[in-house]
């Protein structure tokens, strides 16, 4: 979902599918890419979803990539700070990056550092864009001169590569001339900001030529044209690009497989169909686990629709409990009910691990405390419930104080998870808890605007999706709610004076062991309080043509992190 801090290392987060090669200068033809959720703005700061951050990427770039195996590679900066090369004070306060010389944007103009400064000051302008919370440690952010862009700390930063580095979360730099008119309410508002959000100038390989978006269809276009003025001359290959996006995994499966499309983004497609694709001469699968987990996010806060505007709504002076999954009890037997192994035999092969943690990767950080879970206990389920006070009623279901536990349980729609969900439902039902199903389009349960059908709003009791979570996300500034226009990672609504006290520790906490700690102790709270119930580590999974060589298929950044490489042979 939204912003996720890099702030521990993720070297040797993911070895993944690589393919490296030299094209053979610019050819003249369309690479088509088959997204299933359907990307709506290529502007990263007005989104959280992973397809628009991608659309944003073939234009839009950051100072540094993470590479597919978690090391940091310059982009628009010329090397990579270190304290060793003086780019970061021994005291840990400071960071200073300097810029590639003679990079233009696409419509020939300069790139400088103000362009940087810029960019932070617009994305702090945003209304809802809590910048006091994403950009905590930044007391000040000053262009040197135009190759030099320096950022100084509130206090010693362990971990200083997040403003500018990476895909998610806003890590891209706008070109000044193009949004300084657009801070503030104008950022959506003003219709050449509107133009903007979908055609942004960017430094990278390609620009946007156009940009249809169906609201109603949830389908979108996207074309793109070679940057003349991008800084490596025969780079990209493709002359042109086109994003179509919308539809269904399986539709972009089989588009890959009938050749009408190039390439399909992170699929998630049952055993069978994955063998389908590995049996297909005609198309390569890349897949590598990261820390990409499917889990149950249990919603904290009452969505009774009785409710109004208060309906799934945390404040800090009313944080609306729900009225049973507040009860630790009843998450715990949610837990224990599932059947992990058999949701991974059934829906994910090879490409899914059953999981008792939010952070699994790099090993270091993963806690050993928590492999419980793996083991499905329906009678000790019911037995928790019971000493909880939660007795079956005359229909089966469990009730307490004449509150019932009838569970809305929302996804997105695709196989795996329709089928998961209906094994999940099986399994509460079995313990006393009603469970009515949910599934929504995924270019609607993924969009960050006011949609209530979307995960951020959160109007149900349980809901599913994976994401790679970083320890950020679960503090109380992340909270959605509408004071940041419901536009933040907590999703859950969880608030915890010992983890928001322990992830503080962290930000001053060098890499090492005190680190690992911290994070396992964090994993821990959200497992064991079972804010989240973890339940598969997923791979990601990227059907491509066997002709389409130089894809690094990489989890830790945009997949497209590297689309001027890609080349036809």
């Amino acid at each position: 979902m939204k912003t996720c801090w890099h702030w521990f290392s993720v070297a040797a987060m993911l070895v993944g599918f690589f393919v490296v090669s030299c094209g053979d200068g610019v050819q003249e033809e369309t690479l088509t890419l088959r997204y299933w959720q359907a990307p709506s703005t290529a502007n990263p700061y007005i989104t959280d979803a992973y397809k628009d951050l991608d659309a944003a990427a073939l234009v839009l770039e950051p100072l540094a990539n993470y590479s597919e195996d978690g090391r940091l590679i310059p982009r628009l900066a010329a090397a990579i700070p270190t304290v060793d090369n003086g780019g970061i004070p021994q005291d840990l306060t400071a960071i200073t990056w300097d810029l590639k010389p003679g990079i233009l944007w696409s419509d020939g103009t300069p790139f400088t550092a103000h362009d940087a400064v810029f960019t932070w000051r617009y994305k702090c302008s945003i209304p809802d864009f809590d910048c006091d919370a994403d950009s905590e440690a930044i007391r000040t952010m000053e262009a040197v001169d135009d190759l030099t862009l320096e950022i100084s700390f509130k206090y010693p930063v362990g971990y200083p590569y997040d403003e500018f580095v990476g895909f998610d979360g806003g890590k891209y730099i706008l070109q000044k001339s193009q949004f300084e008119g657009c801070l503030g309410e104008a950022s959506r508002a003003a219709q050449e900001c509107r133009q903007a959000n979908l055609m942004p100038i960017g430094t990278g390989p390609y620009k946007v030529v156009d940009f249809q978006f169906d609201e109603d269809a949830g389908t979108s276009v996207v074309s793109y044209e070679r940057n003349e003025n991008f800084r490596v001359s025969d780079q990209p290959f493709f002359s042109a690009v086109t994003i179509q996006g919308g539809g269904s995994a399986e539709d972009a499966v089989q588009a890959v497989l009938t050749g009408e499309a190039d390439y399909a983004w992170r699929v998630q497609v049952l055993p069978e169909t994955l063998q389908e694709l590995q049996d297909a001469d005609h198309v390569s699968v890349a897949f590598a686990f990261s820390s990409l987990v499917e889990r149950l996010v249990i919603n904290l806060t009452n969505p009774d629709p009785e409710l109004g505007a208060r309906r799934s709504e945390w404040s800090p002076d009313d944080p609306n409990p729900h009225p049973f999954l507040s009860d630790p009890s009843v998450r715990e037997a949610l837990s224990l009910a599932i059947d992990r192994d058999r949701i991974v035999d059934d829906f994910y092969g090879p490409t899914g691990q059953p999981v008792c943690n939010i952070i699994t990767r790099p090993a270091a950080y993963a806690s050993p405390n928590n492999d419980d879970c793996l083991v499905q206990d329906i009678e000790l389920a019911m037995d928790v419930l019971d000493d909880a006070g939660w007795l079956p009623g005359q229909d089966g279901i469990r009730e307490r104080d004449g509150v019932r536990l009838s569970v809305l349980y929302q996804t997105s729609t695709n196989d795996a998870r329709q089928g998961t969900q209906e094994l999940i439902q099986e399994w509460w039902e079995a313990i006393g808890v009603e469970t009515v199903l949910k599934h929504t389009d995924a270019s609607v349960f993924f969009s960050s605007d006011d949609n209530p059908d979307s995960a951020f709003r959160f109007f149900a009791d349980v809901q599913m999706f994976a994401d790679i979570s970083t320890p950020d996300h679960f503090v109380t500034e992340q909270i959605p709610w509408a004071g940041n226009g419901w536009d933040a990672n907590n999703i859950p609504r969880w608030s915890n004076e010992e983890y928001d006290a322990l992830f503080a520790e962290s930000l001053t906490t060098p890499l090492g062991p005190g680190r690992q700690q911290q994070v396992i102790r964090m994993n821990d709270l959200l497992v064991q309080n079972y804010v989240l119930i973890p339940l598969v580590d997923r791979a990601s999974v990227v059907p491509f043509r066997s002709d389409l060589k130089g894809i690094r298929s990489n989890a830790l950044d945009s997949e497209m992190w590297n689309i001027h490489e890609w080349y036809r042979e």
